[in-house]
């Protein structure tokens, strides 16, 4: 019986150490990454403001070819939206918010599993002949004390797709 109840305070320890150390992260993380194009600014925002084009270069579509994916709005630019349901990558919704013409295109992310939305970005600065692109996202995981511990890691786990969404968008952008 000793052992049982020194297990049950053990676990009850440890879901309140999680919980209770969750609640003093902080909800909030950044990710971002840059790479250098061999192509003018006006070809890579070409690629990124229009959502049919992030299938030829974003990691998403590469790791899930059956992805649905549904448009709406503009074809390009602030207002183009859209929506995927994945099996490997989850359901979410991209929404243009704004878009500067060989700039910036910014953009709200919503995952609807987590219950969680995103904003972020992707910069197009002239770099000699080419264009540096920076792409930042910055999310909030909201008041799950859960989800918290999983931000921490964020920057690991997105990092990763956006070096190869921006390695897949350099590609394109150097073969056109």
């Amino acid at each position: 019986m000793k052992v049982i109840k020194w297990i049950l305070i053990v676990i009850v320890g440890l879901a309140a150490i999680l919980v209770g150390g969750g609640y003093l992260l902080s909800p909030k993380f950044t990710v971002t990454r840059s790479t250098s194009i061999q192509a003018p600014p006006e070809a890579v925002y070409a690629l990124v403001a229009a959502p049919k084009a992030w299938k030829r270069w974003s990691v998403w579509t590469a790791r899930d070819p059956a992805m649905a994916i549904e448009y709406s709005g503009p074809e390009s630019g602030a207002g183009a939206k859209w929506s995927w349901k994945s099996k490997s990558e989850g359901d979410g919704t991209m929404s243009f918010t704004a878009a500067e013409a060989n700039k910036r295109v910014a953009y709200d992310l919503y995952f609807p599993d987590f219950g969680t939305t995103s904003t972020g970005e992707l910069r197009f600065e002239p770099d000699g002949a080419g264009t540096k692109v920076t792409w930042v996202m910055n999310g909030d995981m909201g008041n799950n004390p859960l989800f918290r511990w999983i931000g921490l890691n964020a920057d690991s786990m997105v990092g990763k797709d956006f070096e190869g969404g921006l390695a897949g968008l350099k590609k394109v952008a150097e073969t056109k």
